[in-house]
């Protein structure tokens, strides 16, 4: 089972509408997908019509009293279930820090469902938290939708840097232009100057479109709706990217490593500046 993240430290980026089309576009396809809902305001959970379980606290998760794979709920879709949020998310620091090994939690409770699902979508809080470090050392790819604002790129440095500090190697990052507004000059100049800099980079930018905001109104994904328009397109357009890399960062993982090689660096050639 692979495990995708969709994050980033802010808010307001896009990160409900990608996890919840990436998802749907990636069972459509024929992989048994999850979507876990981590963000405590529900915005998943809301779109796919699902309600959350009871019993599912956040404390009861960590400590092992409920298993993952019991509060799974199904979307409608074919092959797409839902693991719901729940209010009590909002504490998962607290219940995390209390236990052994605290960023290592979350993908421990996920073993369960590896059996059952090909991929596995995480739709993650903004901010940088206890949670948030234990998405990361799960995650195979991070999915990090960015706006083309000189913060955005400054957040997605931090972000980079971050990950090579820890020495994270199994994940691959991949991050998009995201609510892209071509008429606005300072737009083209983040992203023109931000390719340059990151030439990996995926290359879908999904634009600040009013068909994409209607989503939380028609509360279905945009491809299952409307497959046909151009903003759907994009989206499946991003997931292909996004497929791509997971296959090559499969294989690369899949060549033996010699122990007397140096220590392997976190895999960020998607926005390593420098040239090869």
């Amino acid at each position: 089972m692979k495990i995708v993240a969709v994050t980033n430290i802010k808010g307001g980026v896009g990160k409900t509408t990608t996890a919840v089309n990436l998802a749907f576009l990636c069972a459509a396809g024929g992989r048994r997908s999850l979507l876990w809902d981590l963000d405590p305001q529900g915005a998943s959970t809301y779109l796919l019509r699902c309600e959350p379980q009871e019993n599912a606290s956040a404390k009861k998760l960590v400590s092992g009293k409920r298993e993952l794979n019991e509060l799974v709920v199904a979307s409608g879709y074919d092959r797409l279930d839902v693991l719901p949020a729940d209010f009590s998310y909002r504490h998962f620091d607290v219940h995390l820090s209390a236990r052994k090994n605290p960023t290592e939690r979350l993908l421990r409770m996920s073993r369960n469902l590896r059996e059952l699902y090909d991929v596995l979508f995480l739709d993650c809080p903004p901010g940088i938290s206890l949670l948030s470090e234990n998405v990361l050392r799960a995650a195979d790819a991070i999915v990090v939708p960015l706006l083309p604002s000189p913060l955005s790129v400054r957040m997605l440095i931090q972000l980079r840097d971050f990950l090579v500090a820890n020495a994270w190697v199994d994940m691959t990052l991949l991050p998009f232009f995201s609510m892209v507004d071509r008429r606005k000059a300072l737009h083209h100049e983040v992203i023109a100057n931000t390719r340059l800099q990151f030439p990996g980079m995926l290359k879908t930018e999904i634009p600040y479109w009013s068909e994409i905001e209607r989503m939380t109104s028609r509360r279905a994904p945009l491809p299952a709706y409307a497959p046909r328009c151009e903003a759907a397109t994009l989206y499946a357009e991003l997931w292909s990217e996004v497929e791509v890399k997971l296959k090559q960062a499969a294989f690369t993982r899949a060549v033996p490593i010699s122990f007397a090689l140096p220590a392997p660096s976190v895999d960020i050639s998607a926005l390593d500046p420098r040239p090869a």
